[in-house]
């Protein structure tokens, strides 16, 4: 009972196989008609249809392409299966026993099979190099007439769910099941037993190999050294934007800014602590250190030190925690006045570089880009949980703690709190606002598999 089970399996699949590889083909030709409608006004995936630039609309082609070959693979699966199925369906029921019902049953499928690839024609029909040719009754037909003709509403449109569904009034047309045959025939002409991918490589390796392609060779041998400069201009760019704010900043503090405050400092005696916070911790470090040397007089760690002796390590103690907090006080203010020479010399480089910034943004672009969908929802959802997620309020803690540390400034538990509460909000309701209307634009696939991954 399992084998035959097995076996009933198996031929239903197979007997499902030109309509699931259709399907297939219907929908790679829908994506195209989708990035079309909504990024091309309905136009031909190309830069004169559009006002992007050139690393978006090659994004664009290559999703076509690859969509072009699912339908091309579609298609070549629709045609072999169909025709197999063709003859085992002679050679097991004769043409005589066929009902009336059965034919029409027939004929309607025949004609859903036409509508959808007439629609996979006049999508597919955009990106050929030359007219395909279509005979029909021993006369000619271009495709590019039909694709001239009014665009029909793809079938799933109204029904999405739905693959096999009941065809609109307008699209009830009666076609002999000869002439369907014909169509469908035709139709899968343009497709061969090999991906056209396949080919091109095959194409590729035999051109690579070829002792004559001299020009190729030298084309290939242009692009690696225009793709090498752009790689080590970009490199270096960004070495400098990171280079020249760190040494500007030690420069200055070290040179310049240091001598200053620490000539204020020795004149002005009395200034020790330049905020509470830091006050409040030196008596708390010089309370407990006078607490650990009557503690280990007590228990016989060392011997007993009498009041005065206890006082006198208590103020040369005193003296050494000055001397830090002084320097923390010093490095703090240091630290503020040196970050803003950094972000002058930052801003200088930014503005005295133009062209490394076009460089580097379209080296970028390229390494963006060359991410799979995967990978860039992977980033998405890395930098959203980490600054936005549920365990951000504690990143954000030691980041504000950070800077007020960096600065010098005491710490507002309050502030902090409040600026936890509002800024990671209004970073997601940014980042969620540039993932509808720019990355939806750019890499809508990527933003299906972050919805798919974030689910």
């Amino acid at each position: 009972m399992k084998f035959r089970s097995l076996i009933k399996k198996t031929s239903n699949w197979l007997t499902a196989t030109p309509e699931r590889s259709l399907d297939n083909a219907y929908k790679a030709a829908l994506k195209i008609k989708e990035i079309e409608d909504n990024h091309f006004g309905g136009k031909k995936v190309s830069k004169e249809n559009a006002d992007y630039g050139d690393s978006v609309i090659s994004y664009f082609k290559t999703e076509v392409n690859g969509y072009l070959q699912k339908i091309n693979m579609g298609l070549g699966v629709f045609k072999t299966s169909r025709l197999f199925l063709n003859i085992s369906n002679i050679q097991e029921y004769p043409q005589e026993q066929i009902t009336e019902r059965e034919l029409q049953k027939n004929t309607t499928s025949a004609a859903i099979l036409f509508e959808k690839l007439e629609f996979i024609d006049q999508v597919a029909a955009k990106y050929q190099s030359r007219d395909i040719e279509e005979v029909y009754d021993g006369s000619l037909v271009l495709a590019k007439e039909a694709s001239q003709d009014k665009e029909k509403e793809p079938l799933n449109s109204k029904y999405p769910n739905q693959t096999n569904a009941k065809l609109p009034k307008n699209l009830n047309k009666t076609y002999s099941a000869e002439e369907s045959d014909r169509r469908l025939e035709s139709a899968s002409q343009k497709t061969g037993v090999l991906p056209r991918s396949f080919i091109n490589t095959l194409n590729k390796i035999k051109q690579e190999i070829d002792p004559k392609s001299g020009e190729s060779e030298e084309q290939v041998i242009n692009k690696y050294r225009k793709s090498r400069l752009r790689t080590a201009l970009s490199i270096k760019f960004i070495l400098l934007l990171i280079i020249v704010p760190l040494l500007t900043h030690q420069l200055t503090k070290t040179f310049l800014l240091t001598p200053i405050i620490n000539q204020y400092f020795n004149n002005h005696e009395e200034v020790v602590f330049i905020n509470k916070d830091l006050e409040e911790e030196a008596f708390e470090e010089l309370s407990h250190y006078e607490e650990i040397l009557r503690f280990q007089g007590l228990i016989g760690l060392r011997e007993p030190l009498t009041d005065e002796e206890v006082e006198e390590k208590v103020q040369e103690k005193a003296q050494e925690i000055t001397e830090v907090y002084r320097g923390q006080g010093i490095n703090a203010i240091g630290n503020v006045f040196a970050d803003l020479f950094s972000v002058t010399a930052f801003a200088i480089v930014i503005v005295s570089s133009r062209k490394e910034i076009e460089v580097l943004k379209s080296f970028l672009d390229e390494i963006l880009y060359g991410l799979s969908d995967p990978a860039k929802a992977f980033l998405i959802i890395l930098f959203t949980d980490m600054f936005v997620g549920f365990h951000s309020p504690h990143g954000w803690e030691v980041i504000l703690e950070g800077v007020a540390h960096h600065f010098g400034l005491p710490e507002n538990q309050e502030f902090n709190f409040l600026f936890i509460a509002t800024f990671p909000v209004i970073l997601d309701t940014v980042l969620k606002y540039w993932i509808f209307r720019y990355l939806n634009r750019i890499s809508p696939s990527a933003v299906a598999t972050y919805k798919n991954m974030n689910e």
